[in-house]
């Protein structure tokens, strides 16, 4: 149950901030690291964690795009093309499809995330959490639930992501056995499950040494896309064509009826755009920008062009053209090659969701689960067991269950497109009040990008029925578990204060009438410094002792990433034998309360930690109908504060020096 140092509400410091990073491991290095790699070696690693994503996109994209623009796939809607089995396909569609993918990549990508949101930073980091952080601070005391909400909506939506990545890419890149050997077939799923198995139990032993490998392994496979790509667009150099941006918006005029399918299919090219912003903390802008435009792009470029020339030239490629453009003594290693790199994409997206519950946690959204740090140099190397079992869990059941890429791709697009809506909406509020910039300057810039979003969003809710529900499904149920705990932690704030002492007041009446003295410091850990702990109350009325040295501790959470050592502890005394320390971390570090109270000691205050001992509060909570709260919600509740860690393990308190009172509260 939680204690009663648990995150704040957010109405209650103005050091306190809620919201949410869309992951991809936004935390990969613990602390920025830009100065502490040359440009070229964080460009590098850039290409194993930042372009995992879009990095495998290739292996689905033009295929599903085109199968929905011909009417011939799953994601057809009324399809006005009738096309026989290996006739060929109109050119008009190929060349079409191709430029909407091309000026896609350059749209969202480039100008939305390279260029715009790039330049967004909170202290060097990028992600969703940071817009929220920067837009709250841009609106000051204007601000309401209506961002915390956004932040909310659009971290629901990355664990949507989190599920789905796995599953289509592994399954994407297993899949290319079939043209090795027919005979294959039917193990797909199998091995496709043996391999994502495998993957979410290494997690445990930590990615550092794997990480190291990503950049080069990945730097090969984007070159190999280009060459494939290369190899393939003299079957057809009528697809440079595709650079005029004419014919992407042609294609709507000539096939309205498969428009928005379409566009269903095209946003899988640029899945993964967000961890562009996202990782910006870890390698640093102008490294992400170089490797997106010297590298990245061209290969994604010539390898869809490669796709579509040999479409043109041969139709019956449509069924797997990624794989189909490899000669074929060369399907196997490329099908290898695929596999690892969508392994790399996984991980990429998995530590991404580690990362975005520890932030959660830290900002309290989420009750307090158990991290475990798997490297002693790197903080941002974490894994949350919990939350690695139920990846596991869901991604199995997504594999089970739509058993090919081509059925899961209907699930995709929903939740990258609903988070790239949260971030342009985001981005409005502090390019207006944070940039300062003019309101008709600012929708000029994001209404566009806003209107694409939101036509990418609306097309991929036509496959609601066939797949979509899944991310929408589990974003309602994250949102309502994390509403749930932001609004139960408030009202148990407000009822517990009514029958607060406040701490001046008790440290008046001791110094008036002392208790006994016992040798030692005493750390009371709580959520409101002003008031008294309840567990300071509970020792002084059941112990009847009081220590020579008592310290009122508050954990608190910052707007920030990460905080500066020497800004750290805030230490206020209020008498000779009380004081008030306030431990301050960004949302991207994991608190430590022995070593931020061992900075005290610079500070001329003795901190001994064997003489030291921390009392928490465990409340238990019993329901009740007068809470503000419907009864399921107070269950609710009560379920997630039982499932929370134990505080001594979250705050990495020595186990032995730790004093639990026990109160019971109603909600």
């Amino acid at each position: 149950m939680g204690h009663d140092q648990t995150n704040s509400p957010p109405q209650r410091t103005e050091d306190s901030r809620f919201g949410l990073d869309d992951g991809h491991g936004a935390s990969h290095g613990g602390a920025s690291k830009h100065s502490h790699g040359g440009y070229a070696t964080l460009a590098l690693g850039a290409l194993g964690v930042v372009y995992g994503d879009i990095g495998t996109s290739p292996l689905y994209a033009l295929r599903e795009t085109v199968l929905a623009a011909t009417g011939m796939g799953a994601g057809g809607h009324g399809g006005t093309v009738d096309l026989a089995l290996n006739a060929p396909i109109p050119r008009g569609i190929i060349i079409g499809v191709l430029s909407l993918i091309l000026w896609s990549l350059v749209v969202v990508v480039t100008l939305k995330y390279v260029v715009l949101l790039l330049s967004a930073d909170n202290n060097g980091e990028g992600g969703t959490l940071t817009l929220v952080a920067l837009a709250q601070r841009a609106l000051g005391r204007m601000r309401g639930g209506g961002v915390l909400f956004l932040g909310m909506a659009g971290a629901a939506l990355f664990y949507g992501d989190a599920v789905i990545t796995p599953a289509i890419s592994v399954l994407s890149a297993v899949e290319g056995i079939k043209l090795v050997t027919p005979a294959l077939d039917e193990y797909v799923v199998s091995i496709a499950s043996g391999i994502l198995i495998a993957l979410f139990l290494v997690q445990s032993r930590g990615t550092e040494k794997v990480a190291n490998f990503f950049g080069p392994i990945m730097m090969v496979w984007f070159l190999t896309l280009a060459g494939l790509g290369i190899y393939h667009i003299s079957d057809d150099l009528g697809v440079f064509a595709s650079i005029n941006p004419y014919w992407g918006l042609r294609f709507f005029f000539d096939h309205p009826g498969v428009s928005l399918a379409v566009l269903g299919s095209v946003c899988l090219a640029v899945t993964g755009a967000e961890a562009l912003y996202a990782d910006m903390g870890h390698f640093g802008r102008g490294p992400i920008r170089s490797a997106w435009i010297w590298l990245v792009f061209p290969a994604l470029w010539l390898n869809y062009l490669g796709q579509g020339a040999l479409i043109l030239s041969d139709a019956s490629a449509i069924d797997n053209p990624f794989y189909k453009l490899a000669p074929q003594g060369f399907i196997l290693p490329l099908v290898i090659m695929a596999t690892i790199a969508t392994i790399i994409a996984s991980q990429a997206v998995i530590t991404g969701a580690f990362s975005l519950t520890r932030q959660a946690v830290q900002l309290g959204l989420l009750p307090r689960l158990e991290i475990r740090h798997t490297s002693e140099q790197t903080s941002g190397q974490i894994f949350i067991p919990r939350i690695n079992a139920i990846l596991l869990i869901v991604v199995l059941v997504l594999v089970w269950t739509f058993r090919s890429s081509s059925n899961l791709s209907h699930a995709y697009g929903i939740s990258v497109f609903g988070a790239m809506v949260v971030d342009s909406l985001l981005a409005f509020i502090v390019i207006w009040k944070g940039w300062r910039w003019g309101l008709a300057a600012t929708i000029a810039v994001i209404a566009p990008f806003l209107i694409i979003d939101v036509a990418f969003f609306a097309a991929n809710m036509l496959k609601l029925c066939s797949g979509g529900y899944v991310p929408v499904m589990m974003a309602v149920v994250l949102i309502v578990l994390m509403w749930t705990w932001v609004r139960g932690t408030k009202i148990l704030f407000d009822k517990t204060r009514k029958t607060d002492v406040p701490l001046l007041e008790l440290v008046g009446m001791l110094s008036k009438s002392p208790p006994y003295r016992v040798k030692g410091m005493a750390v009371f850990l709580t959520s409101d410094p002003e008031t008294a702990p309840a567990s300071l109350l509970h020792n002084l009325k059941h112990n009847k002792v009081l220590h020579e040295r008592n310290v009122i501790l508050t954990v608190r959470s910052a707007d920030t990433p990460r905080i500066a050592e020497e800004e750290r502890v805030r230490l206020s005394r209020i008498t000779d034998d009380f004081w008030r320390v306030d431990l301050v971390y960004g949302y991207m570090e994991s608190p430590n309360v022995p070593k931020g109270l061992a900075i005290l000691r610079k500070q001329g205050f003795k901190f001994d930690i064997m003489s030291t001992s921390f009392f928490l509060s465990r409340r238990s909570i019993k329901a009740s109908p007068q809470s503000g709260m419907p009864v399921w919600q107070d269950n609710l509740y009560i379920s997630l504060t039982k499932s929370a860690t134990d505080a001594t393990s979250f705050f990495q308190i020595p186990t032995g020096r730790v004093v639990e009172v026990g109160t019971q509260v109603t909600v």
